[in-house]
């Protein structure tokens, strides 16, 4: 479905790679997303290799990144970081110490997939639809939350940290998860042989990522995160249990307009990801139940 995600969660509970495997469970790319992907590379001054034909981008700036490096621009206005990230992933680690005003410009290219750059001679505009993937601390020190480890941070500190990102940024973001560290027994059963028998690979989850891409193009011609507002409407229909529910997450969490949208979004994904789901125009209580419960930005309690 193209969401975006903001993972919070203390060090070493595996953010960053749960977020490096997203490249390996996402379908492969046509022929005219690989063409867009390698002009844009190519305008960059970056070489083409074709062993990466065809092969999603995966751009992960850090976080002492500038704005321009982000968007793109200089006198010369070249592709930033999310240009080159078209039709790929975004993966933006410790979120809160990149500079609020870098955060902020990414506002506008999350909701229409391209960015503008205007300069004095010349104006410019470069694709851009990425799927932005996050990962931050819960507090200054890392630790908050976490059962093994002590927090040596304020509730104020806490805050400040955490309101870094802005009102406005955070609601453009699909979903939220908070990610918690494995226990000691958790991390040596992890070790042994016998349990790889059990895990999911990402070959395993890909091929049901790409069954529900499938679904989506065969429904709408685009992914569900490109579903405008009249879109929404025909494609997002939910059943009469999953309406009553959203209507009172509406009013009890006083979702905006744009938050809404997301969750109809991220259910239809969730209804697609579902093999033995047979209603095909309608969303159920589910579906939309899990879509409410990712809008949760609640990690300071």
């Amino acid at each position: 479905g193209e969401h975006s995600l903001l993972m919070c969660g203390p060090p070493g509970s595996g953010k960053s790679m749960l977020a490096a495997r997203m490249p390996g469970i996402l379908p492969p790319m046509t022929e005219e997303q690989a063409q867009q992907s390698a002009a844009i590379r190519s305008v960059s001054g970056e070489k083409i290799s074709i062993d990466h034909w065809g092969v999603r981008a995966w751009r992960a700036p850090h976080h002492t990144a500038s704005a321009v490096a982000l968007v793109g621009g200089g006198s010369n206005p070249k592709p930033g970081e999310i240009s080159l990230a078209h039709n790929g992933v975004l993966f933006l680690d410790e979120l809160p110490e990149f500079k609020r005003d870098v955060l902020e410009v990414l506002r506008e290219p999350l909701e229409t997939g391209y960015i503008s750059i205007s300069r004095a001679r010349r104006k410019i505009s470069y694709p851009a639809r990425f799927q932005l993937i996050a990962a931050m601390n819960p507090c200054p020190c890392g630790f908050y939350g976490d059962r093994k480890h002590h927090c040596h941070c304020s509730a104020t500190q806490i805050q400040r940290y955490q309101h870094k990102l802005s009102g406005p940024f955070l609601d453009r973001i699909d979903m939220f998860v908070s990610v918690k560290p494995l226990k000691a027994d958790e991390i040596y059963l992890s070790t042994l042989d016998k349990t790889e028998a059990s895990a999911e690979t990402s070959e395993q989850i890909r091929k049901r990522v790409i069954r529900a891409y499938q679904r989506q193009m065969k429904r709408q011609y685009k992914t569900n995160c490109q579903l405008q507002h009249r879109q929404i409407a025909q494609y997002c229909q939910l059943e009469t249990q999953a309406d009553v529910l959203l209507q009172q997450a509406i009013k009890k969490m006083q979702l905006s307009a744009r938050a809404v949208h997301r969750i109809l979004r991220v259910g239809r994904t969730i209804a697609d990801l579902d093999c033995h789901w047979q209603q095909e125009n309608q969303i159920g209580l589910e579906h939309i139940s899990e879509a409410i419960a990712y809008r949760k930005f609640v990690f300071l309690k």
